[in-house]
């Protein structure tokens, strides 16, 4: 069994196409055929069914596709591996990130790193907070920033950078647009947008307004910061918000507003697997995001 023969495998059904497969992979088509007829007869099974030009994965092919995708994932990953100890200026850094993080964090910091690392590449990957959780748990990833940071799963290491504020954003022509600060409890009769169920600034904002003695009236949902923010500019409600998504130019037809009682922080912080090291290069990076935070203190 050789390693090009599960690449064509893969290939082949993926698109169930012979010719679409040998296209992508700039390949003759005679080529992956042979190859595919070869594994077929060293497995002493026949993993596709043929109906004219037509292909489709017997159930034992489709039992073998899972196996191998995940064989063939570990391989490159430890070729990647191998690469980056070789030469760590030249690795790929996966990264994983929350929209809450993406307008100012992550920039930052990638631009600061890059500018003494100029030849390392990055696969960055946006997500909930379970997903990314879970996708350096399973691999997908090595690293990824969060906020809140979570300090009790034993799979995790997790790295607290520093803490931030939410504050209230409402439409410039809220009643309370021109306060320097508001409890929480002004706002309980008003409607709230907020992330969608399910989502980390969901729980916070929702927790913040229980302990301000109300549940929130949720009238609309965003899954991104400009959803969030164009609703209230439009004076459908209000929301809550980290400080460190406003960072960019608030439009002038929201306030940014901070909340004065209930207490309403996150920490934000990095987070890698406890099952496997980081490569070279991510270890690189990895340093560096600590002692880049540590220096800021506009961040502590």
């Amino acid at each position: 069994m050789e390693l090009r023969q599960l690449r064509y495998f893969i290939e082949v059904a993926e698109r169930e196409h012979f010719t679409e497969a040998a296209e992508h992979l700039h390949v003759a088509q005679s080529a992956i055929s042979l190859q595919i007829s070869k594994l077929e007869g060293e497995l002493g099974v026949t993993l596709f069914e043929r109906t004219g030009r037509n292909i489709k994965l017997t159930p034992i092919g489709k039992t073998f596709l899972i196996h191998t995708k995940k064989a063939i994932k570990a391989i490159d990953y430890a070729k990647q591996k191998v690469d980056e100890y070789l030469d760590p200026e030249k690795g790929t850094i996966k990264i994983g990130y929350p929209t809450s993080l993406a307008n100012h964090l992550l920039p930052t910091v990638i631009s600061a790193f890059k500018a003494n690392n100029p030849d390392v590449s990055y696969h960055l990957k946006q997500g909930s907070y379970a997903l990314l959780l879970e996708s350096v748990k399973n691999g997908e990833i090595d690293l990824a920033f969060l906020g809140p940071v979570p300090t009790d799963d034993p799979d995790l290491y997790s790295d607290i950078l520093f803490s931030e504020g939410i504050s209230l954003i409402v439409p410039a022509n809220h009643p309370l647009s021109d306060h320097k600060n508001v409890h929480l409890s002004d706002l309980q009769s008003d409607d709230f947008i907020l992330y969608p169920k399910g989502y980390i600034l969901h729980e916070i904002a929702v927790d913040a307004c229980k302990r301000a003695g109300f549940v929130p009236t949720i009238t609309a949902e965003g899954e991104d910061m400009d959803a969030i923010k164009g609703l209230v500019s439009a004076g459908i409600g209000v929301s809550l918000l980290p400080d460190g998504t406003f960072y960019d130019r608030e439009s002038r037809l929201t306030v940014k507003i901070p909340i004065s009682s209930p207490e309403v922080k996150r920490t934000v912080g990095v987070i890698t697997p406890k099952n496997r090291d980081l490569a070279p290069t991510e270890k690189v990076f990895y340093e560096f995001v600590k002692q880049f935070f540590s220096r800021l203190d506009k961040f502590q």
